[in-house]
């Protein structure tokens, strides 16, 4: 089933690929995973609505070249052109952004995260809002579950980003506050 935004975005699209059929027939099911409305519903996958085209399009072309292992994105991106892939990451940036955590807010959680976001500066690279920005992605309004794994990742060096930036900002953080972190990121618009 294809969103209304999904079906919009493609008919704004000219795909001059010789693969374009085979891209069209692969969103559909980037969606259903990521989520056709931007935010995902399944568990520990990410949210892709809004996402920055460059961004994107990096994590794209690194899975399609197995820099970044993860099968069914290996899979998804195996024999993408790299217009196929400027064409999704641009998709993906015209989604809408992901629907954040609703409810009660923890109000001294929310300050406690505030302040390890000034501390370890998160919104210098991600933007003052988190909505990312260039290279650097959208983090408001992600998956909490997906947050707290990421972040871990990256802490334990499991996760290899493009550069150490991650790795290296993530070390003094504990545990307790990668929680606390994604409790608030999860939760901003």
């Amino acid at each position: 089933m294809r969103s209304g935004i999904v079906a919009a975005a493609f008919a704004g699209l000219t795909i001059v690929t010789a693969n374009a059929q085979s891209l069209q027939e692969r969103v559909p099911m980037c969606l259903a995973c990521h989520g056709e409305q931007g935010t995902s519903q399944n568990e520990n996958t990410p949210s892709l609505g809004a996402q920055t085209a460059p961004y994107s399009l990096i994590q794209l072309y690194l899975f399609r070249e197995k820099q970044r292992a993860a099968e069914p994105m290996n899979e998804m991106t195996k024999g993408l052109s790299d217009d196929d892939l400027r064409t999704l990451s641009d998709l993906i940036a015209k989604l809408p952004p992901p629907q954040p955590v609703v409810g009660t807010l923890d109000n001294a959680r929310v300050a406690a995260a505030q302040a390890l976001v000034q501390q370890h500066r998160c919104n210098f690279c991600h933007a003052p809002n988190l909505a990312g920005q260039e290279n650097v992605p959208r983090i408001a309004g992600q998956r909490e579950d997906y947050l707290v794994k990421t972040m871990r990742e990256y802490k334990s060096n499991t996760r290899h980003g493009y550069d150490a930036s991650m790795a290296e900002v993530l070390q003094p953080v504990t545990d307790a506050q990668i929680v606390e972190l994604a409790y608030y990121i999860a939760r901003l618009k």
